[in-house]
């Protein structure tokens, strides 16, 4: 996704209602209003596996697993659309507009948007107490950032990759722990063809 940001600024309040107005999805940062256009295939697509990988293993139980048209509220009143968002909270079950008491968050990266999901984003998003996990995904190598938060509060990074390019080399394992889930780094990054790295 591409972040364009308007120098209109508006309360939340405003926001929501202006926003349910537009043709386009805008997110909302205490009172900045950012503009979000369209990804390259690659990103929709990594996402899309995600998807897939979590909705098939929670089809049974209550929770939502959305995609980037799902709207998020951190505490303090800042509006997402993540790539991939998870939540198994009751609280969220009657949700109309947007979910608050999410589990997990992904990001899929974008040279545009990488800096906004690395610190802005991330530190509104770690305000959400019910967040356990917040994932980072390259789509131009096979490499996956997890940040989990631990027993203490504190947000530990899980890091997993595969330089060779190639799954039938290494394969690594990739753990949810938020929902139990396991799978390959060959499943979230499948139909994707990487080129040759440059050193």
């Amino acid at each position: 996704m591409i972040a364009i940001v308007s120098k209109t600024k508006m309360t939340p309040e405003e926001y929501l209602a202006w926003e349910s107005e537009q043709d386009t999805k805008y997110e909302y940062e205490h009172g900045e209003i950012i503009e979000m256009t369209g990804g390259k295939l690659y990103h929709n697509k990594i996402a899309l596996n995600l998807i897939i990988l979590i909705s098939n293993y929670l089809r049974d139980r209550d929770c939502w697993v959305l995609g980037s048209d799902a709207k998020v509220m951190t505490p303090e009143g800042v509006f997402y659309y993540p790539d991939v968002v998870v939540s198994c909270d009751d609280r969220d079950r009657s949700a109309q507009d947007f979910l608050q008491y999410s589990c997990l968050i992904a990001e899929v990266l974008s040279p545009s948007t990488e800096s906004r999901d690395r610190g802005l984003k991330f530190g509104n998003y770690r305000k959400m107490e019910t967040l356990q996990e917040y994932l980072l995904i390259d789509c131009d190598r096979p490499s996956l950032e997890i940040y989990r938060r631990n027993q203490n509060n504190n947000w530990e990074l899980i890091h997993i990759f595969n330089n060779q390019l190639d799954f039938a080399t290494a394969n690594p394992e990739i753990h949810l722990a938020s929902i139990d889930l396991k799978f390959s780094l060959a499943d979230l990054y499948e139909s994707i063809e990487f080129l040759p790295q440059e050193i």
